[in-house]
Parts: C-alpha cells; structure tokens; sequence
C-alpha cells in the first residue's frame, strides 16, 4: 500500500515516481493485444511520455496530454479514429490505476 499525501503529488516525480511508473506500465499492459500494437505505441512513446498526471482531488486523477505531440501523432499513425479511442483509453486506464494503487476505490 502507498500512502497517498495530495501535497506531496506536486512533486509527484520526486515522491511517487515508482508508482506512477507502474501506473502506466500496468495500462499500458492491459491495453496490449487489443489494439494496433503500433498505434499503441506510438501513444505510449511519443505523448504519454510527455503526459502530466494530475490529482483532482476526492480520489480522482486526470492525465492531461501535450496538444501539440498528439496532433503530429494522431497525423503520423495514419488512422485518427483509432488513435482517439486508443489514446482516450489509455487515459482511463491510467487513471483507474492511480486509484487503485492509492487505493482510493
């Protein structure tokens, strides 16, 4: 269990670096074999890794995303459609693991 302390996730990279990590990796996995894997990819290389993370408060969290990386992928990739649902997911999942692993669910 990681305790959870909503001041300390304004330096969340200093204080919770291991659990955003895995966050990720854990969305990332369940999300593998579902979808075009380099479409998937592609997200997870090229704009989550640019992606903030933010606490909203009463358990919940957002992933905000860098615009600017998500247009040139979305035109890269090919198949805009496909990269909306999969990057939209993605976010989901993500978040959904920031609460379960501050066990906020």
């Amino acid at each position: 269990m990681t305790e959870f302390d909503p001041e300390q996730f304004d330096e969340k990279y200093v204080h919770y670096f291991e659990e955003l990590e895995t966050a990720y990796s854990n969305a990332y996995n369940q999300l593998h074999g579902q979808y075009d894997s380099e479409i998937l990819r592609a997200i997870d290389r090229k704009v989550l890794s640019e992606s903030e993370p933010v606490y909203l408060g009463e358990g919940e969290f957002r992933i905000d995303l860098p615009e600017e990386r998500v247009e040139t992928v979305r035109a890269a990739v090919g198949d805009p459609e496909q990269f909306d649902a999969v990057l939209e997911e993605f976010r989901e999942r993500i978040a959904n693991e920031l609460v379960r692993t501050f066990e906020f669910d």
